[in-house]
């Protein structure tokens, strides 16, 4: 059973591009890692067909201009706790990107039911 987070938590969204790097692993695979190791509630890895940052160059999955560096947003919940914990660590392994924090109600947050 998973543990238990707060009706009243923090969602920190993480925007990153996909060819980032962390290390010999990609930036969001070693973020999920990190955030699991550190026994937050759970993350989601988002990829994202088109967008641009702080440098204002797009980046598309579009076939006339294929990009290998498609945008990637990674979402975690989890008490203010526990993600104020990991801001420090997360701070030390993002070189550029956007990351963002805000006050969110959990509704719900449990394993699927058994059949």
């Amino acid at each position: 059973m998973p543990n238990a987070i707060p009706r009243d938590a923090l969602l920190v969204r993480i925007f990153i591009g996909e060819s980032d790097r962390h290390g010999h692993r990609p930036l969001y695979e070693a973020i999920v890692l990190k955030a699991r190791e550190m026994q937050l509630a759970g993350a989601t890895v988002l990829r994202g067909p088109m967008g641009f940052g702080a440098a204002s160059r797009i980046h598309t999955a579009k076939i006339l201009r294929l990009s290998m560096d498609l945008p990637i947003v990674i979402e975690i919940v989890d008490s203010d706790e526990k993600i104020n914990a990991f801001l420090p660590v997360l701070e030390g392994m993002i070189g550029g990107g956007l990351v963002t924090l805000e006050k969110v109600q959990v509704i719900q947050y449990r394993p699927p039911k058994s059949p």
